[in-house]
């Protein structure tokens, strides 16, 4: 497994700024926010020029590009002008992974915002049809969609990723793995998670949390991020939360012989009061992380 890092940590970089920042680090890749207006970002509008300069520049680092992360979610709109709007917006981050070479695209799983329950049925078979769509122009981009384990998305919980993804049935789908936003959404502990998701998982993010509200209800009204006062948990550096990295990534080693990406989703972007800047907490949370493989790459070696 290799280490990236994800530019929702670095909102104080541009984007070769925080490609720099990882490469000192220590990093192996990087993972890119495409968003307009965001500082670490490559547009959502389309501009391939940039694209290059991103991809010449991460050439001249040897910092490989581990996965795109667009913003759209309509894919399951009842609507089908904003449905087509999202695959448009997609087809653009197919473009992006072309150049830059990226194997995976972070997809939500549509939108479904806590207790709206109108039209699922519809809503989960235009999922379904726009993943298959897109799915066949990834696989021409040489790409994977992986959809995340996120809030406020049909792909919730790892239950629902995994009957969603097992419904496509597009061999350029799979599942984003995030115990993060599943233990703080209250859904499922990371071995169900991983029970569920088995031979599923294509991409995977790492980050950890505290809970400051215990047993409060968990509430989110848009699907990016969270209203500082719904809140019940904190960000934190990985290693200083409650998430068990060493377990997880034990599991995915020895028993799911998962051999992808290890992305460090550090929410400086929407959190910046609970964990250090980057150049600090990237750094801890990126020495942890490596030390975790290292110490299960030599009791495999002893065994």
């Amino acid at each position: 497994m290799k280490i990236a890092g994800h530019t929702m940590g670095t909102p104080e970089y541009s984007l070769p700024e925080a490609a720099r920042l990882f490469r000192e680090i220590g990093m192996d890749g990087i993972e890119i926010v495409v968003e307009d207006g965001y500082k670490s970002a490559l547009p959502q509008t389309a501009d391939l020029a940039a694209a290059e300069e991103t991809a010449a520049l991460l050439a001249d680092l040897r910092l490989e590009t581990c996965c795109l992360t667009p913003y759209v979610s309509d894919f399951n709109s009842l609507d089908s002008a904003k449905r087509a709007k999202a695959e448009s917006d997609l087809r653009i981050v197919l473009q992006y992974a072309r150049i830059l070479r990226s194997p995976a695209i972070r997809i939500y799983g549509g939108t479904l915002i806590a207790g709206d329950t109108g039209g699922y049925d519809q809503k989960l078979d235009n999922l379904i049809d726009s993943m298959r769509r897109m799915g066949d122009e990834a696989a021409a981009a040489g790409a994977t969609l992986a959809l995340e384990n996120h809030f406020s998305t049909m792909t919730v919980s790892a239950t629902a990723t995994a009957m969603i993804v097992k419904k496509i049935d597009h061999p350029a789908v799979g599942a984003l793995y995030d115990q993060a936003n599943l233990t703080f959404g209250q859904e499922e502990d990371w071995q169900t998670a991983m029970d569920l998701q088995k031979n599923l998982i294509r991409h995977v993010h790492v980050k950890d949390l505290v809970f400051k509200k215990p047993g409060a209800r968990f509430v989110a009204t848009r699907v990016s991020d969270v209203n500082k006062e719904d809140r019940a948990i904190a960000s934190r550096i990985p290693g200083t939360g409650v998430v068990p990295w060493p377990r997880i990534l034990d599991r995915l080693t020895r028993e799911e012989g998962y051999e992808g990406w290890l992305s460090l989703e550090y929410e400086r972007r929407w959190h910046p009061e609970d964990i250090p800047d980057a150049s600090l907490g990237m750094r801890q949370g990126c020495a942890y992380v490596r030390g975790i493989l290292d110490t299960l790459a030599m009791i495999a070696s002893a065994t």
